[in-house]
């Protein structure tokens, strides 16, 4: 039995974190759930939004998966999920994009997976105002090294040779950021050398933004920097039907966060509306890397039999008439 820190999160945390429970238990997945908060409703209620004792918890157990989470924009405190990447050094970020079965999108056999450095980039948060008066001309500060890179390429070379997987399309702008996102190319053709089972290729950010959009298929597993993962594997996700069909993983050298990257949605929290997939997802993909890839396996079988069935038992975001009960419902009945 292993542990596994829950965190619900804001909105519809609570909901799609119970079906999830419950979706695994039917599957008699090996999991100790231990509960804990952070997000906008832990810092109502402590002051903090990512108390002490979560970290704690992650910090003895290693692994956890997380519901959505609220983030102010532009006023409060920064993203709880930069935090937790940076406290754990969740470096890479992984984010698959996989047509699935009867999800409307115009494009089919899409199935590509992103790896997206997770610590530095422009996202460490490094920024300053030049005149603190006035307040009219800001800065942020980009940060790339070779060791950081060279982590998360190789965590895409490993990937791909272990998933069967034929290519590697690293993403950059060394074009213009040559000192950066130059390096990160540099890294990348280095590593690169010494995977030559694995087709290498690189692509400028913005080609690659038009080439997925043409031809999505042609991508298999994608390397880049943190602000160009970011903006990437959203518009993957696109591809496939939205945030909300799409899982995502945070690993690090000995810990890992699996979570839901949309909304917590509070304008239909507690209505039976949330759609449970895009952290059904995670929660498989955080089943996978606890070495239970059997019980992944049947649940995602599971999940596909019930997208056949969708306008019965579907939530309506993804075209169906259900509700997150009848479709954690027809997802257990059919593990």
């Amino acid at each position: 039995m292993k542990k596994v820190v829950l965190i619900p999160g804001d909105g519809i945390g609570v909901e799609i974190t119970s079906a999830i429970k419950t979706i695994l238990e039917t599957a008699n997945a090996q999991v100790d759930w231990v509960e804990k908060s952070a997000g906008l409703g832990a810092y109502q209620e402590t002051g903090n939004p990512l108390p002490e004792e979560t970290v704690e918890t992650i910090k003895e157990h290693r692994i956890a998966l997380k519901g959505p989470l609220t983030t102010p924009v532009g006023t409060g405190f920064r993203s709880v999920n930069v935090a937790l990447r940076q406290q754990f050094n969740l470096f890479s970020n992984i984010r698959p994009a996989r047509t699935l079965p009867n999800i409307d999108s115009p494009f089919r056999n899409v199935d590509m997976v992103i790896f997206r450095e997770n610590t530095q980039g422009l996202y460490i948060g490094k920024e300053h105002w030049i005149d603190e008066d006035k307040k009219n001309h800001a800065e942020s500060i980009a940060v790339v090294t070779e060791a950081a890179s060279r982590k998360i390429i190789t965590a895409a070379f490993n990937y791909a040779r272990a998933n069967d997987r034929k290519k590697v399309t690293l993403v950059h702008k060394a074009n213009i950021l040559k000192f950066t996102t130059g390096l990160f190319l540099e890294v990348g053709r280095s590593v690169a050398a010494d995977y030559t089972d694995v087709e290498f290729e690189d692509l400028i950010v913005d080609n690659m933004a038009m080439q997925m959009v043409m031809r999505p298929q042609r991508f298999d597993v994608v390397v880049t920097t943190n602000l160009f993962g970011d903006i990437l594997s959203d518009l993957a996700s696109g591809l496939v039907g939205g945030l909300g069909v799409t899982g995502a993983a945070n690993i690090g050298d000995d810990a890992a966060m699996f979570e839901a990257v949309h909304g917590s949605a509070p304008d239909i929290a507690g209505q039976n509306k949330a759609n449970p997939l895009a952290l059904l997802f995670s929660a498989l993909m955080m089943l996978e890397h606890i070495d239970q890839k059997k019980i992944a396996e049947d649940i995602r079988k599971a999940i596909y039999k019930t997208l056949v069935e969708r306008k019965v038992y579907c939530t309506p975001d993804i075209g169906g008439e259900g509700t997150t009960s009848t479709f954690t419902q027809a997802v257990c009945d059919n593990i």
